[in-house]
């Protein structure tokens, strides 16, 4: 299930360009030595000469090789994606070229390299994690956890101790990576499903996490405890483009440089810029950046500053650094000035993209007021049986009580 079609990552100076099932890179590293883009399409990828078949033994429908989730390792040494024809590729970076393709149990809907970069974790619309080794990149996944519900976002700790998952049931799992069968910890106080989870590097025991009830919260996750609670619904504009209508975070991402936290709710053209004082365990919220075009993703730069992926070819990236103290969005410069101009040659890559806005909608706890048409129902039913009651009795004697006549002098009076 693509949350979203166009995606923004950086690593090393690489710009990741994600549409339905192709992807490109821009940069220094993300060209080859000619200085072409550095492209590849899913459609072309390997595909298994065995037909898939599901539990039943029958043929499951084949995918549309569109891309499902996709991650750079912490050096970005490495780039893995997963789309819906159930395959995991793997690439190497420098320079970019395609390690392998395997084959995965089922959709996937997020994934992460370990601190380490031995391994992939993948987690999947079943509940399940699977783990591929890096170094052996033609090797079977293991199963290494598995949820009761759809998992929406995994994550590792710096130190790779422990795996965390966040799943559309409310929880968000601390386990073991060594021995996942051990939680370490739950992360319990969502009330719709968590979105997005992100362990923050330079304070390694403290999670962000983000759900569809509309709240950004701070965690020490080994323990489980909520630290801090953020209700975006309480810091929209009054001209804000969402109004009453429940949105989720599509993605978090933080710049270690000044302990900042920019949040993107569910493509809309707004994004939260949070400052995370870790003393304190708390989040400030300092401002709200708003574009007039829809924002499809953010990412930060260490060296440049925040930049956003947004529908329009004029000017598809915009950078934005703080200035005073507030973030806006600079003018220009040769480099944004570069990659605008590869992202508008591409720009057929992102068109597909446009307009396409599944969100989290179909993630949300649905009700149904089943009381109301039960009390009805039943209503109904009483006062027909009254009424069948009413009936059957016979009318009244003249002294106001019911006449009983006795079936032999029935008989006697009729034979008089």
């Amino acid at each position: 299930m693509p949350l979203w079609n166009a995606l923004l990552m950086l690593a090393n100076n690489a710009v990741i360009e994600r549409t339905n099932r192709r992807w490109a890179t821009s940069g220094e590293s993300g060209s080859d030595d000619d200085g072409r883009l550095f492209t590849y399409d899913c459609s072309t990828a390997e595909k298994k000469s065995q037909e898939n078949k599901g539990e039943d033994g029958q043929p499951v429908e084949k995918g549309s090789d569109t891309i499902l989730a996709s991650t750079f390792s912490k050096s970005g040494s490495y780039f893995a994606l997963t789309d819906d024809s159930k395959r995991l590729i793997l690439f190497r970076t420098k320079p970019w070229q395609c390690l392998s393709v395997r084959t995965v149990v089922r959709r996937c809907t997020a994934l992460t390299f370990t601190a380490s970069e031995e391994k992939v974790l993948v987690a999947d619309k079943s509940g399940d994690v699977y783990s591929f080794s890096v170094l052996e990149p033609n090797e079977c996944g293991k199963l290494e956890l598995g949820h009761l519900s759809m998992l929406l976002d995994v994550a590792v700790s710096p130190d790779d101790r422990y795996v965390l998952t966040a799943d559309r049931d409310e929880k968000i799992r601390v386990s073991w990576a060594l021995a996942p069968h051990n939680i370490e910890s739950f992360c319990l106080g969502h009330t719709e499903f968590v979105s997005r989870i992100f362990v923050v590097p330079d304070h390694p025991e403290l999670l962000l996490s983000s759900s569809g009830d509309c709240t950004l919260r701070l965690w020490e996750y080994r323990r489980g405890q909520e630290l801090h609670c953020c209700h975006l619904t309480s810091l929209q504009e009054p001209a804000g483009p969402r109004g009453d209508k429940r949105f989720a975070a599509s993605r978090i991402t933080y710049w270690s440089r000044d302990s900042c936290v920019a949040l993107l709710c569910d493509c809309v053209p707004v994004v939260y810029i949070f400052q995370l004082e870790a003393p304190r365990r708390q989040l400030v919220y300092k401002q709200q950046l708003s574009f007039q075009h829809r924002v499809w993703d953010i990412a930060f730069e260490e060296s440049q500053g925040l930049w956003v992926l947004q529908d329009c070819r004029e000017a598809p990236l915009v950078l934005c650094r703080p200035v005073d103290g507030q973030w806006q969005p600079v003018p220009e410069d040769a480099t944004v000035k570069k990659v605008c101009t590869q992202l508008r040659g591409h720009w057929a890559m992102l068109e597909g993209s446009a307009g396409v806005d599944e969100g989290f909608s179909s993630l949300y706890k649905a009700t149904f007021d089943n009381m109301t048409t039960y009390l009805k129902k039943k209503e109904e039913r009483l006062q027909q049986q009254l009424r069948k009651k009413r009936h059957k009795t016979p009318p009244p004697g003249p002294n106001g009580q019911t006449k009983k006549v006795k079936a032999g002098e029935a008989s006697w009076s009729g034979s008089s």
